[in-house]
């Protein structure tokens, strides 16, 4: 492999690598409760993935008043916040990202959490000794499904888009990596299936961390090395 065109892969955070899925679910629900907007959880699941600008377009409409939309995020933060010391990896999560990286795999964070969550999303995972680069949405002017924070993640890991592949866990993540034909690998533990992932154009699905690990000689992410 030449080393001027590393290859690499690039991993959401929540929801794939670390269980955070229905913890967000949650905090967005209590804190639209909180607002008197209350939302079904099963609706606002759906709408995890995107950015809390799209989110709330999403689930309240686009036409809504603005005007409580940092209220309610500094709610959902708030809410969210209290897990922090409890969150858990995904079965195998810091493996797979080890495993990536003996194979010469540049191991990216592509996350669009706020840069006071990525933190304790690290610290969850305990694998800094192999990760590579990590982004936050600091680093995005667009949330997703946007593509801000792939480009921001494929310059500061010095990869190209042809030579990496995106693992996530929504329909979300399938879309926006599609917008730089870059190939999503799904993975179902943040509760979307494998038909919706598939069918949103992911080139494999696979139930977690775990599962991509044991199939991973085999698996996209090692094909564009």
């Amino acid at each position: 492999m030449p080393t001027d065109n590393p290859a690499g892969v690039l991993f959401d955070v929540d929801g794939t690598l670390v269980d955070t899925t229905y913890l967000h679910t949650v905090s967005w629900w209590e804190a639209l409760r909180q607002d008197d907007r209350p939302v079904p959880m099963a609706t606002i699941h759906r709408a995890i993935g995107m950015g809390s600008d799209k989110l709330l377009d999403h689930l309240l409409g686009p036409e809504r008043d603005r005007d409580a939309d940092g209220r309610l995020r500094d709610a959902h933060d708030t809410l969210y916040g209290e897990y922090w010391e409890r969150l858990q990896p995904l079965p195998r999560a810091a493996d797979l990202l080890r495993v990536c990286a003996e194979h010469g795999l540049r191991v990216v964070l592509a996350t669009s959490a706020a840069e006071h969550e990525v933190g304790a999303l690290r610290r969850a995972l305990a694998a800094d000794d192999v990760i590579d680069t990590v982004t936050s949405s600091a680093d995005a002017r667009q949330s997703k499904p946007a593509p801000d924070i792939l480009v921001a993640a494929l310059e500061q890991s010095g990869l190209d888009a042809a030579r990496v592949v995106f693992v996530g866990d929504s329909v979300w993540d399938v879309a926006f990596a599609g917008k730089l034909d870059i190939p999503c690998v799904g993975l179902t533990c943040g509760g979307t299936s494998r038909g919706e992932l598939a069918g949103a154009g992911a080139v494999a699905v696979y139930e977690d961390p775990a599962a991509l690990l044991a199939a991973l000689p085999d698996s996209p992410v090692l094909a564009r090395r």
